[in-house]
């Protein structure tokens, strides 16, 4: 099969989206990796934020992939969360400094909020920084009183009387109409106002995705003192710095969206260092370049020390093991910046990235669930890390295609029962529109279930492989 999709292509695709370190688990040497990295040097970096003072951990705590009884993460899992190991790693991060933490009504199938309650309420309400977001994606959500009552759940199930950083959540998707239709029109913007006079939200800002003309209308808003946003939360990594998110005639780049926030004084809240934890498990020949660099510390902090720009308040990471916390605790504690020469290499390795093979999917799970029960973000997880561990492979005449195909189809059918693979995609498109990423989903299915299909019409030249 011929590689079908370009780096133009995977710029397209390659779009702004939402939270998290490993976004579909914890592999062995992923924790392997993280368990590599030096200990905590000192003390947890903070950065104080002009508007209120207040003094943000520089690492933040992402609440979308919080771990099951079963061990797994819950944006992948449908397991019981585990409260008990929630409270043990809340603890432990709350011992080392890290102070705010990002939730939503949307995350954790609803649950995040309620856990993160129970979590954050066993300490003092002064110690912790709460962060949560109007998740009003549903149309039949978007009327004022249904927007106001998830706000008022959003406190209850977080058991607090105020909310310290409140954002209008995927300002973005979908279009002006939406943007309208969630925020504007339904007064929702007024009531958050009235929230913050009130004292009950403290800082109002907003999470971008997609769009860049409601970016821009935001900070429009901005100027001309409609709206004034306390902070800005956007997706920045040092593939998206230079590298388009979407394919557009303005070429817009997470430095773009950093400049024009740090050009108004607005903090920036960082989302996706990892790009949904494909930074985290780069191809081997990337991760041995950085590991030659800084031989005792963990490809993770590589992109966690790049989003750290001085504008940015807080690195969001949506951690599900002990060992992503205390990596991350190590690599913050204190942070030290990425100096020019770094800099340098990691945007030559952004370059070599994006012509990659991978799809650019987070594992948000925003696509799911698929009405014929494809299991979206485990295919395209397979895949991506096929890629990046040498097993995908076009040349039959290279010695490794046999090995290189074993792997590839067995681990496709551990990783995605049969009943729930590409090859049940009819393309009907119900996920295009939910994707953050702006993937065309249905697509990338397409190609991956192709080149299955060339994988099994293959006959192995050794007896047996697949």
């Amino acid at each position: 099969m011929a590689k079908n999709i370009s780096r133009r292509g995977f710029i397209k695709t390659a779009s702004l989206a939402s939270l998290g370190l490993i976004a579909t688990g914890c592999s062995t040497d992923e924790k392997k990796d993280a368990g590599h990295h030096n200990k905590a040097k000192g003390e947890m970096t903070r950065r104080v934020n002009h508007n209120t003072g207040d003094s943000v951990s520089i690492l933040g705590y992402g609440c979308m992939r919080l771990p099951t009884v079963e061990g797994e993460s819950a944006q992948k899992s449908n397991g019981e969360i585990n409260q008990d190991e929630v409270n043990r790693q809340v603890d432990y991060a709350m011992a080392s400094g890290v102070n705010y933490y990002d939730t939503s009504p949307a995350y954790c199938r609803g649950l995040s909020e309620t856990v993160m309650g129970k979590a954050l309420s066993r300490h003092p309400r002064d110690s912790y920084y709460i962060a949560t977001k109007l998740s009003n994606f549903a149309p039949e959500t978007w009327s004022h009183e249904r927007s106001v009552e998830m706000f008022e759940t959003s406190l209850r199930n977080l058991q607090t009387d105020y909310i310290d950083y409140y954002l209008l959540h995927c300002v973005g998707i979908g279009s002006f109409e939406n943007l309208h239709g969630r925020f504007l029109d339904n007064g929702m913007l007024d009531f958050c106002k009235q929230m913050r006079e009130q004292g009950k939200i403290r800082n109002l800002g907003f999470s971008y995705h997609g769009d860049v003309e409601c970016f821009d209308e935001m900070l429009r808003m901005h100027d001309r003192g409609e709206a004034h946003w306390d902070f800005v939360q956007i997706q920045l990594n040092y593939i998206n710095w230079e590298h388009p998110a979407e394919e557009n005639e303005r070429h817009i780049t997470a430095k773009y969206l950093y400049d024009e926030l740090v050009k108004r004084d607005i903090p920036v809240v960082i989302m996706e260092p990892l790009l949904g934890g494909s930074l985290a498990n780069v191809a081997k020949p990337i991760a041995a370049k950085m590991r030659q660099r800084r031989p005792d510390e963990s490809i993770p902090s590589w992109a966690f020390r790049f989003a750290a720009q001085p504008g940015v308040l807080t690195v969001l990471s949506g951690m599900t093991y002990m060992e992503h916390i205390k990596d991350n605790v190590a690599t913050f504690s204190p942070l030290e910046p990425v100096s020019d020469d770094e800099h340098d290499f990691l945007l030559r390795v952004a370059t070599e990235i994006v012509e990659n093979d991978t799809v650019p999917c987070t594992a948000c799970a925003y696509c799911m669930p698929c009405p014929y029960g494809i299991n979206i973000p485990a295919i395209f997880a397979h895949f991506n890390k096929c890629v990046n561990d040498d097993n995908v492979l076009h040349d039959r005449r290279d010695p490794r295609y046999d090995e290189a195909r074993r792997a590839f189809l067995v681990g496709y059918d551990r990783a995605v029962s049969p009943l729930r693979q590409a090859d049940q995609c009819v393309g009907c498109g119900a996920c295009v529109s939910h994707c953050p990423q702006t993937i065309d989903i249905p697509e990338q299915l397409a190609r991956i279930d192709r080149y299955v299909e060339h994988l099994k019409l293959e006959r192995p030249e050794h007896a047996g492989t697949a």
